[in-house]
């Protein structure tokens, strides 16, 4: 089965990796249909093991890749994969800020009257917030497969695989985030369900597209690497952290988040 996969073009390879990504998505929004509130130790432990793991494959499978092909390539390496980084979290930024007006002004409307349209509006913007956060995440699954095909130190088949499977873990918690609390606005299960796993449906339309962009165009490889790594640190450091740190028990928090660095790291290097 594993050689069978293998035998796929990164393309097709990134496009089930992050179909993978996007059912644990589905299957965390499902949780809605079997809790009413589902424990938050167990939610904060897997956000936290998933940031450490996300952390450590943004370097070793992304960064370190970049850094490497810059200077195949005879690019200036630091500048390049300084531009990337800082653009990938740049423009999540950005659109956390436009995403944040909004909210504002929906919110302010809600004051003056709470209607059904105010609440739907509401849940649109949760939708919408995981949904961008999901697209770098499907961008870099498909730039860590494209790039196999280069030969790349630490650009391994099993290191991409290792990527998607670090994010699928964190796709969890993210569709029950969306779910329940469009449950507790009183949409219907089914409802609350279809929008929870629609916001991971962009996941694997970022990976192909990611992926063809590292086949099609090699110059902008280091560049879409270490993109992908300055988005998915944002994601982390922003949302995350934070997010798992609310929990009373903290400490055993950042634990589970060394765990899952130490977790990729070790994988990455032993498979690299």
């Amino acid at each position: 089965m594993t050689q069978f996969f293998y035998s796929f073009s990164p393309v097709l390879q990134a496009f089930i990796a992050c179909l993978f990504t996007y059912s644990v998505t589905a299957i965390g929004a499902a949780l809605v249909f079997l809790f009413k509130k589902v424990n938050k130790n167990v939610l904060d432990a897997m956000l936290g093991f998933s940031a450490g793991v996300m952390i450590a494959a943004s370097f070793w499978s992304l960064l370190n890749p970049a850094i490497e092909m810059a200077n195949t390539l005879k690019m200036n390496s630091w500048l390049i994969v300084f531009l990337g980084f800082f653009s990938g979290g740049v423009l999540l930024y950005i659109g956390d800020k436009i995403f944040d007006f909004f909210d504002k002004k929906f919110s302010k409307k809600e004051i003056k009257e709470r209607t059904e349209n105010n609440s739907f509006k509401r849940c649109l913007m949760l939708i919408l917030s995981i949904t961008l956060h999901n697209i770098p995440e499907g961008l870099a699954v498909g730039v860590a497969f494209g790039s196999v095909i280069y030969g790349l130190d630490g650009a391994t088949l099993e290191a991409a695989i290792l990527l998607a499977l670090g994010i699928g873990l964190q796709n969890f918690p993210e569709g029950t985030a969306v779910s329940v609390p469009l449950r507790r606005e009183g949409l219907s299960r089914g409802k609350s369900f279809f929008y929870g796993q629609l916001s991971g449906i962009v996941e694997p339309i970022a990976g192909v597209l990611g992926a063809l962009l590292v086949l099609k165009v090699r110059l902008l490889l280091p560049f879409l690497l270490s993109f992908a790594a300055g988005a998915m640190i944002y994601v982390v450091v922003q949302e995350l952290i934070p997010e798992s740190q609310t929990n009373k028990k903290k400490d055993l928090m950042a634990l589970f988040t060394l765990i899952g660095f130490s977790v990729m790291m070790i994988l990455d290097v032993a498979l690299g």
